[in-house]
């Protein structure tokens, strides 16, 4: 959750702002902060620095946007109903889910109580699916592979 208060904070995005508004956000924010505006190579440094940062928050946030979901909805429907979790961790309220396929998915402020009984129920995918794959906030890190 941190992670998503931040880059809204650095962009200057509301909960509610769509895709087209973020893109806005982000092109002036990169506009001021172009290192190739800077001559002095300390300011050009931070800039350089801060348009990284900047990129990150854009991406990240169009990652976890429910537009970009409903666009994807299809094939992440399908992946979650046809593979397995094959590998997953959990850090911060956060589960790394890894996929058979390949695909890896990160979602977001997950309760350790939930975590703990996703760990511990037998039938763990199945509890994944009813409990937090359409639950929690979440991002595609990692495309599955293309055989």
């Amino acid at each position: 959750m941190k992670k998503i208060i931040d880059s809204r904070k650095l962009l200057g995005a509301e909960p509610k702002t769509d895709l087209k508004e973020l893109g806005l956000l982000y092109k002036a924010l990169m506009k001021s902060h172009h290192p190739d505006r800077f001559q002095d190579e300390t300011e050009r440094h931070q800039a350089e620095e801060t348009s990284k940062h900047i990129i990150d928050a854009y991406h990240f946030l169009v990652a976890i946007h429910p537009d970009t979901h409903a666009l994807n909805k299809e094939d992440y429907d399908r992946l979650t109903a046809t593979q397995a979790i094959t590998d997953f961790h959990y850090k911060a309220q956060t589960l790394h889910a890894t996929f058979a396929d390949g695909s890896v998915y990160e979602y977001y402020s997950v309760p350790q109580k939930v975590y703990n009984k996703f760990v511990n129920n037998d039938g763990n995918l199945r509890f994944a699916r009813r409990h937090i794959l359409h639950s929690f906030t979440y991002r595609r890190i990692k495309k599955a592979a293309q055989g």
